[in-house]
This record gives structure tokens, C-alpha cells and sequence, in this order.
């Protein structure tokens, strides 16, 4: 008998031509995310077989159910197609359902995809349930509400699980291209990147810092972040950019309430800039529709006018605490709740625009002359070495390597 975790995909069985790309894209991200262990990961007609060492069963479990593109997985025991292997198998899985329980009802579904098998899916069910009753005096057959389901699958072998862990579904990461998430420390930003993933989308992340007007713990809370969305999102870098020089320009310059809408839509022309260096097709936002000044429609319609791709907001429509609930599930809720604000927050205004007119805004955008000082951030953007938590001179080169002005200020122009 062989241990392994079967792995079930939903959606991924729906892409007709296309399915082989997407299975070997799960396969490479559950290789990936098992790379620590000593694992050996299999794709076989519909289902990915993880063959692992029991010292290692609980943390390849929980690696397992933070991979996107299962819907499913289970512990499973792999053995020879024989009446006698079912059996031994069948009563290992029942002493693990009965242990530390008085009674365990059950019934027995089989599947036989090799019709060469002797015996009938009906007649495995019938006589492989006769015997763990007797064996286990404590298992009672109940067909109708059991408390514990065995299912048997005679494929090349036979393969005996109990009820699956439900796993995150979605679909594999980067199996949708990539994207760049603005993140801020703030609860929104970091559910709406593990959304986006959960949809196949890779990313990197960009912060925008302000120092010295925000500490430094600032930066400290949103590379934690990104520690911990990095087990959903494979391959999760963080850019930093000084935003400083800019945030001040826009302070000094602009109208008092416009002052948030104008960093933003710089912070737009600056992540698209980026993006197209690192080759990522859209941009992630954690906006949500009505929930501050600078998320009503007139808002975001001035703000998304800057960028020079798509940018997805996968929170738009979702209340506050919708929002709350899934980040505290994914465990970023403590770290963005730290009391350490981003520029967003200390330089708001107090009395924010609602409504503004985006064509008008847009002439005082171009007007503030921010172009020298949007063109600096952006081809000095920080990479962050999140695995050591320091710090990397990741700065890019002197010059555009597109030869083409910074997103945002050309198309404005014409």
C-alpha cells in the first residue's frame, strides 16, 4: 500500500482543447508549493496524485489546501487491484474514522473505470461493506445519512479515500497571465490581490511609501503582507517606490480636496509605468464603490483614466465587512489593522472631492507639472527582498528600456 493525496479539480475539467495547460500549470504549482518536501506529484486521467512520506502528511496537507485550482483533495491508499489489498486498505482508512469515536455510520461508493476488475462497482460496495462491518464492530452501514463515506476507484490501481478537504478552487495561479496590485498596509488591497490570484492571475505588488511622513514600520507591515499572501500567490514579489517628492508637489500645488484623487491618479501613471516593464497586463486595485471619496464612480472614472491598461477591482461590489471576513480568513486582518497609516491616509483631506469633473481635473493634473517626478519614482523602484526582509538596491536602469515617456502623460497629451 502507497500513501498519496488525491487531488480533484473542478472548473480546470471545463476548458475542452485548452485543459492540458491548465492541469499542468496546477501541477507545477502544487510541485512548487511542495518543493520543501519529499514528494512525488502525478497527473493521471483527471486527477493529480501527491505521493508523500507520513512524517510529512499534516504540513503537505496544509500547503495543499492554500493552492488554488483544487476544488478537492484527500488522504488516499493506493494498492493492487485485488479483493484482499481493498480489504487491508478499506480497514486502515475505518480505524482512522473510528478513532476517538464511539460509533461511525458509513456507506461505500466504488467507481470501476477498468472494466477488466472481477467484481462490479455494486457487488466492490456490497462485499468490501460486509467486511469492514464485521471487522469493525463499532461501523454501522447507513446509505441514506452516514457519517463517513469510503469511495474505491479501480483505475491502473485501486485507490481508497475518505471524505475530501475542501481546497480553495479558483483556478492555477499565473495560468491567466499577470498583473500588478497596488497595495497599501489597508485591509482592501490584499483581498482583492488573493482574489485576483484565485482566478488564475500571477502578480507583483507595488507600495508606494512616503518617508519620512510615514514610518518605517509602514513598509515593515506590507512586506509581512506580502509574506502572507505569498502561499496563495506563487512567485509574489513587492516594489517599493518613494513617493515622497511627489506627494509633496501634489500637497504644495493642488486644491486642498483634490489633493487624495490627485495622488492617486500619479500613483496610476507610475504603477503603469512599471507594469509595462514588468510585463504585467493589467493592474489590481482594492477599491469599492462608494466606500470613501476617492471610490465613487466620477472618482474612479478620473483616477482609471491615467492608466494605459485594464485595471480590475475584484472588491468593487462587496460590503466592508464582506471584506473583513475574507481578511481575516487569509490572515492578512491583523497586519493591516496595525496603527501605522499610509500616505493615502496622512494626507487626505478633510473634505475630500465626491464628484468631480474629470476632464477639468484632468487639465489640473497635467497643470500641477508632476511629469520629472513621476518619470524619477518610477525608474527607481525599490525591489524587496520579502524571504530575508531586507531591503535590495532593486533599482531598475537610468532609462526606459521601451524608450517611450511614462504611461499616462503621452496619451493624455494627444
Amino acid at each position: 500500500m502507497e500513501n498519496a493525496f488525491l487531488i480533484k479539480y473542478g472548473e480546470i475539467s471545463l476548458k475542452g482543447k485548452n485543459r492540458p495547460y491548465f492541469e499542468n500549470k496546477l501541477v507545477a504549482n502544487v510541485r512548487k508549493a511542495l518543493k520543501r518536501f519529499r514528494v512525488a506529484v502525478k497527473l493521471k486521467v483527471g486527477r493529480v496524485y501527491v505521493h508523500y512520506e507520513e512524517s510529512e502528511a499534516a504540513a503537505v496537507r496544509d500547503e495543499l489546501a492554500r493552492t488554488f485550482g483544487i476544488i478537492s483533495f484527500a488522504r488516499t491508499v493506493k494498492t493492487e487491484k485485488t479483493y484482499e489489498e481493498l480489504c487491508a486498505a478499506a480497514s486502515v482508512l475505518a480505524e482512522e474514522a473510528l478513532s476517538g469515536r464511539e460509533r461511525v455510520s458509513f456507506k461505500i461508493e466504488a467507481r470501476r473505470t477498468d472494466k477488466s476488475f472481477p467484481l462490479t462497482s455494486y457487488e466492490i460496495a456490497c462485499r468490501l461493506g460486509e467486511y469492514l462491518a464485521h471487522r469493525h464492530p463499532r461501523l454501522e452501514v447507513n446509505v441514506r445519512r452516514p457519517d463517513w463515506i469510503l469511495t474505491v476507484e479501480i483505475r491502473e490501481r485501486a485507490y481508497l479515500y475518505g471524505p475530501p478537504q475542501p481546497g480553495l478552487g479558483g483556478l492555477p495561479v499565473g495560468c491567466s497571465g499577470r498583473g500588478l496590485l497596488l497595495l497599501s498596509g489597508g485591509i482592501d488591497s490584499p483581498v482583492a490581490g488573493y482574489l485576483m490570484a484565485k482566478r488564475g492571475l500571477g502578480l507583483d505588488a507595488v507600495y508606494f511609501h512616503t518617508a519620512p511622513f510615514t514610518p518605517e514600520q509602514s513598509k515593515e507591515k506590507v512586506i509581512d503582507l506580502v509574506r502572507t499572501l505569498r502561499p496563495y500567490v506563487p512567485g509574489l514579489g513587492l516594489f517599493v517606490v518613494d513617493f515622497s517628492a511627489v506627494q509633496v508637489a501634489i500637497k504644495e500645488k493642488a486644491f486642498h480636496n483634490a489633493v487624495t484623487l490627485m495622488s492617486r491618479a500619479a500613483m496610476v501613471v507610475i504603477a503603469s509605468r512599471l507594469a509595462r516593464r514588468e510585463r504585467a497586463a493589467v493592474l489590481v486595485s482594492g477599491e469599492c464603490l462608494g466606500q470613501v471619496a476617492s471610490q465613487t464612480p466620477e472618482s474612479l472614472s478620473f483616477t482609471g483614466s491615467f492608466a494605459d491598461r485594464p485595471i480590475l477591482r475584484p472588491l468593487i461590489g462587496l460590503d466592508k465587512s464582506e471584506i473583513i471576513d475574507m481578511a481575516r480568513r487569509i490572515g492578512t486582518f491583523p497586519i493591516s489593522t496595525r496603527p501605522f497609516a499610509d500616505c493615502c491616509t496622512l494626507f487626505a483631506p478633510e473634505h475630500p472631492l465626491i464628484k468631480p469633473d474629470r476632464d477639468r481635473l484632468r487639465g489640473e493634473f497635467l497643470d500641477l507639472g508632476l511629469d520629472p517626478l513621476m518619470e524619477k519614482a518610477a525608474l527607481s523602484v525599490e525591489k524587496v527582498d520579502v524571504d530575508g526582509g531586507n531591503p535590495k538596491d532593486g533599482r531598475q536602469g537610468d532609462s526606459d528600456p521601451t524608450g517611450s515617456a511614462a504611461p499616462g502623460e503621452s496619451q493624455i497629451r494627444r
